[in-house]
């Protein structure tokens, strides 16, 4: 069989995941007993895998995650800080993405909001949906210089059209009126067809405070907090845990005494 021509084929057809598992296959002695069906079976397995990593890669970079690289799989739940193990592995399915709900995540500084909140949204990028991850002082003012530079349609369109809009860091200061004009449209658009997970510091019951306007304020908040699953953390700072862990000296291993030796004369036994 002509393998090099065929090799050449699969690589013009962009099917490069069949290109490596054809030469595995031809490399392996047991895989010369595998029937034609087998083969074909085996070469689009690996196809089909290679296209789902590719894509969950772009849907990853594209997501601009500050902690890419946090995972449900690597969450601490020993560090006491008041997380909810069920709801957030029930939070892991991405089931309240398909439902199109919320999540708001709350507590101080430290406690790992940011984080928990990039492992849900790589999960969801594992599960297949789109990621949008947003620091919220950053996003208003990238909306205030989009507003004068033309690019406010194609933001705004980014924005409402992901299937998980991470908003990072909201408060405590108070929003300005453009601030929540933009945030009220973004809010309206994304009700009931995409979900918005939301971190702070401050409680939920001082969000209304930070909106200002009261009508506003009552607006937005009824489209983000009503249909929003919560995990209110508390508890000390993971960062000044972890620092300290790190300047901790190690514990010096304890004397031992070999089962066979004999005590000293005049030692007591």
């Amino acid at each position: 069989m002509l393998t090099h021509p065929t090799l050449d084929q699969l690589r013009a057809l962009k099917l490069d995941g069949m290109v490596q598992a054809f030469i595995e296959l031809e490399a392996q002695e047991e895989a010369r007993n595998l029937a034609h069906a087998e083969w074909l079976a085996l070469l689009l397995d690996r196809e089909a895998a290679d296209r789902g990593t590719r894509r969950f890669q772009s849907r990853l970079r594209v997501a601009r995650l500050r902690h890419s690289q946090a995972t449900v799989e690597d969450v601490d739940y020993r560090t006491p800080r008041r997380l909810d193990r069920a709801l957030f592995q029930q939070l892991a399915t991405c089931r309240w993405i398909a439902e199109h709900r919320g999540l708001l995540i709350t507590g101080p500084c430290g406690v790992g909001k940011s984080w928990l909140s990039c492992a849900l949204a790589q999960k969801a990028c594992r599960d297949g949906y789109t990621v949008h991850y947003a620091r919220v002082p950053r996003l208003f003012a990238d909306l205030d210089l989009a507003h004068g530079d033309g690019r406010f349609a194609r933001l705004f369109r980014l924005l409402v059209k992901v299937d998980l809009l991470v908003l990072d860091d909201w408060g405590p200061d108070r929003l300005s009126a453009n601030q929540r004009r933009d945030l009220m449209e973004i809010v309206e658009d994304r009700h009931g067809r995409g979900s918005t997970l939301i971190t702070s510091q401050l409680p939920v019951t001082s969000w209304h405070e930070v909106i200002g306007e009261p009508t506003l304020g009552d607006a937005i908040l009824d489209r983000i907090v009503h249909n929003a699953y919560r995990l209110e953390l508390d508890g000390p700072s993971m960062r000044k845990l972890k620092a300290a862990e790190a300047t901790e000296p190690p514990t010096p291993p304890a004397a031992t005494i070999p089962a066979d030796s004999k005590p000293a004369k005049g030692a007591k036994k």
